[in-house]
């Protein structure tokens, strides 16, 4: 089941999410009880989703989202109740049983859009960063949830992709493609993996805290590799670079 309609224009499927963003907190707030601080947090967050989500189809020129993509924003949408829930943790617990579900739910569908964009033929550039600032949020939602229970430094699970997108403004060769690595992708459902365990509290606390750090492990050395080679090809793109301005040597004549 999805949460978001398929629009006919750009400007009525964030629209439409949006409503379904704020119908799912009031669901959660009559059920489950949201803190005023939670309730604004998803509110917030649905708001910049679904603003983010209009400028990216208009510079797309998309008329329509698209199955696919109509997915991934389901997805968003449920992380928005994740995000309010692990917010209203910090004042009260919560139901554990209902933010696994909700996450769970929402990790379930993660390559499930994938595999609708390729069997209809809409895969999109729009979709494929959707879909990836989407996991990527999620992973640091749950992170902080278990950094209230398990100690902060399990942040850095959701923090690094958001601190490699700043170093990406002071070094732009970061922004430069990688190329595929099946690894990437282990060490990410990794992530998620782990997480949804320990948010599910399915592990005895020195096991949980011993599988966060092998995750962590993981990650580190997966954005530290990708780091190492991005580095390597811009220094091979500034020599070729060096050896094409170059001026050419001019032969000298003796007198």
């Amino acid at each position: 089941m999805t949460l978001a309609a398929t629009p006919s224009a750009p400007s009525r499927g964030p629209m439409t999410g949006l409503a379904a963003q704020l119908i799912l907190l009031v669901a959660l707030a009559a059920t489950l009880g949201l803190t005023p601080a939670g309730l604004a947090a998803g509110a917030g967050y649905g708001l910049v989703l679904c603003v983010l989500l209009a400028v990216g189809l208009q510079r797309a020129r998309m008329t329509r989202m698209g199955p696919a993509n109509v997915v991934t924003f389901s997805r968003a949408i449920l992380v928005g109740g994740v995000t309010a829930l692990v917010v209203t943790s910090f004042a009260h617990p919560v139901s554990t049983p209902a933010l696994v579900a909700v996450a769970g739910v929402a990790l379930a569908l993660d390559g499930v859009d994938g595999q609708v964009a390729r069997r209809t033929g809409n895969t999109t550039a729009l979709g494929a960063r959707f879909d990836m600032e989407i996991d990527a949020f999620l992973i640091l939602v749950l992170s902080v949830y278990a950094g209230d229970r398990f100690g902060w430094w399990t942040v850095a699970l959701g923090a690094y992709r958001y601190v490699f997108v700043a170093a990406s403004w002071a070094r732009p060769w970061l922004n430069a493609a990688l190329p595929y690595r099946f690894s990437r992708k282990v060490v990410a459902a990794l992530q998620g993996i782990v997480l949804a365990l320990v948010t599910a509290d399915l592990l005895p606390h020195l096991l949980a805290v011993a599988a966060l750090a092998v995750a962590l492990g993981s990650l580190t050395w997966s954005f530290g590799r990708d780091t190492l080679w991005l580095y390597r090809a811009s220094r091979v793109r500034a020599a070729a670079r060096e050896r094409w301005s170059a001026p050419a040597r001019q032969p000298v004549l003796a007198a």
